[in-house]
């Protein structure tokens, strides 16, 4: 477990290091202006609406975050020759992955929580209502669900080529996952055998990613989801994300390194 918490204090600090922090602050910036300008409307709906379009943008800086950073890790690794002396320690390919896939997740959690404390903090204090426990809620499931992202992302990095085509791949899956996963099966219903199973094949082995989904009970203050359901959301994501690492470190064990 030292080799992995070290590994994952690496992956941490190089977030610090990149610009990816930096551009985290600014995002944050425009997200809290956004935010802090709805009084100016005159209009109590206008607050749904900005943090509406707020929690949005949480999600998709969030996603780009956790995959551009899981993105470039065995890569990067493997580019700057650096991975031989790590194997030499000796470090196992398991802990290799273990240790990248917390560093990422943790980093993601740390840019997660930003968001949303300076979320929190502008619309608490334009609306005089601070439902933390909501805010926690949702934060806990989202920062679950990028668990599953981290470890799709380590697996795509694995099996693609680039970095890039892995970033640009990954996105278009979850969004895709996101938007139209829970469709499927009503999809399906309309479409004929052997494309019929196939559809309701795909519906019942991804992830549903949207299960974490909150943020419409947030802007519209519906409360918090039943803490048990919570709980096995969290059991749901955990099984998944160890199948991914599972089929990571099988397919990273087969990697050659050259």
């Amino acid at each position: 477990m030292n080799t992995i918490w070290a590994l994952t204090g690496v992956v941490i600090k190089e977030l610090y290091r990149r610009k990816d922090f930096y551009v985290l602050f600014v995002l944050t910036a425009l997200l809290t202006i956004a935010a802090g300008s709805v009084r100016f409307f005159q209009d109590p709906n206008i607050v749904r609406y900005v943090k509406d379009l707020c929690m949005l943008l949480i999600w998709i800086s969030a996603l780009l975050i956790t995959i551009a950073t899981a993105a470039r890790q065995i890569p990067a690794e493997r580019e700057n020759r650096t991975i031989f002396p790590l194997l030499a320690k000796p470090v196992t390919r398991g802990q290799v992955i273990l240790g990248k896939f917390f560093g990422c997740w943790l980093a993601s959690g740390t840019a997660l929580a930003v968001f949303y404390l300076f979320f929190a903090v502008i619309t608490g204090s334009r609306e005089h209502y601070w439902p933390v426990l909501d805010y926690l809620q949702a934060f806990l499931l989202q920062w679950i669900m990028l668990g599953i992202v981290t470890a799709m992302t380590l697996l795509g990095s694995i099996i693609f080529a680039a970095p890039s085509s892995t970033v640009t791949i990954l996105f278009i899956v979850v969004a895709g996952i996101l938007f139209l996963g829970r469709h499927l099966n009503t999809v399906a219903l309309h479409n004929a055998e052997p494309l019929r199973s196939i559809i309701y094949t795909i519906y019942f082995i991804i992830p549903h990613l949207e299960l974490f989904d909150v943020r419409e009970r947030v802007v519209n203050d519906w409360g918090l989801v039943n803490w048990l359901v919570c709980g096995l959301a969290a059991l749901y994501a955990a099984a998944y994300t160890g199948l991914f690492l599972l089929l990571t470190w099988l397919a990273f064990r087969r990697k050659s390194l050259n």
